[in-house]
């Protein structure tokens, strides 16, 4: 098979590698489309939870093509995604070879099938799409009247379309670029501000821009900044959410402000649990992905799409292994 192998930092190669062959209640997908992730960038450079060689890319789908011992061979030929995180507590596309290889192995206890005529490229989605159902069922939306949301990327604008289809009726979408904002105003009555043009207080020019008090506030950027805004913006008994990657970088508020104003703060880390209603939303179409996905590139243009990530074009590239 042909794998995009991680040799070494900053260092991805074209490689033969044998096909690997299914053990026990596992599976072998034929990889056919694979999202290219913010972290899988990072893997690249780097890091202490992946050693070299690896084979990165857990936003994969594609088709059951081999089934191992005791698994229903009536899978096989079926298309699926999948939930990443295995009994041994690694995750495919980490410590697991994932969809950056023409095939892949994973647990059949995992698998989601999907309907036949949902695209795969669009079902590369789905593992963020996954991590947005967990963090707003964390979130537990009850007041639809108003919600903010830090971050502009395919998880941001996931959680648009999410708060979009759930009947919030105002929204307000805060990024630094301008052409994913433009999605995000497709996505329905969403406001969009770009955080380059709101002054040095983030929050004080969200506030000025789309007033404050909002019920929900979902910081998904990543930034500490946003972070700290989020905390300010928040109404009284209000919610924020925090579904960014904020590495090494600490809070940076005053606790009486939280327990004043009766915040509720919560984290949502992943996609555990979330997988069936991911996949159900995105066969039943009700969410408008094939916006998100803006650049398809063969994989062996691994170099290409990494580059087109890193200059943050499109919204979500994605390599597909079947042309």
């Amino acid at each position: 098979m042909k794998a995009i192998v991680n040799t070494a930092p900053d260092r991805l190669e074209w490689q033969d590698l044998p096909t690997p062959e299914p053990g026990p209640g596992q599976v072998r997908v034929r990889t056919v489309a694979c999202g290219v992730c913010a972290t899988d960038l990072a893997m690249v450079r780097g890091w202490e939870r992946t050693a070299f060689p690896a084979i990165p890319g857990h936003e994969w789908s594609g088709v059951v093509e081999a089934a191992g011992a005791g698994v229903d061979p009536a899978l096989v030929g079926q298309p699926c995604v999948a939930e990443n995180v295995l009994d041994d507590g690694g995750e495919v596309g980490f410590e697991h070879p994932g969809g950056y290889a023409s095939r892949l192995i994973t647990q059949a206890d995992r698998l989601q099938v999907l309907p036949p005529d949902l695209p795969l490229d669009l079902a590369a989605v789905i593992e963020p799409l996954a991590v947005c159902v967990r963090g707003l069922r964390r979130l537990r939306l009850e007041d639809r009247r108003r919600a903010l949301v830090f971050g502009d990327g395919p998880v941001g604008l996931l959680l648009v379309m999410l708060l979009v289809e759930r009947g919030v009726a105002e929204i307000t979408l805060v990024g630094g670029r301008d052409h994913r904002l433009a999605v995000g105003r497709e996505l329905g009555k969403v406001r969009t501000l770009h955080c380059e043009r709101l002054g040095p207080d983030l929050a004080a020019g969200v506030a000025a821009a789309a007033g404050r008090d909002y019920a929900a506030v979902i910081e998904a950027s990543g930034s500490p900044a946003a972070a700290a805004a989020a905390i300010g913006l928040a109404a009284a008994g209000g919610k924020v959410l925090f579904i960014g990657d904020y590495a090494d970088a600490c809070a940076c508020f005053r606790w009486n402000t939280l327990l004043h104003r009766e915040l509720e703060i919560i984290g949502s880390n992943a996609s555990a649990g979330a997988w069936p209603e991911a996949v159900r939303l995105a066969g039943q179409r009700r969410l408008p992905l094939e916006r998100l996905v803006t650049q398809r590139l063969a994989a062996c243009r691994f170099s290409e799409a990494f580059d087109r990530v890193r200059r943050g074009e499109g919204v979500k590239t994605v390599l597909l292994w079947d042309v």
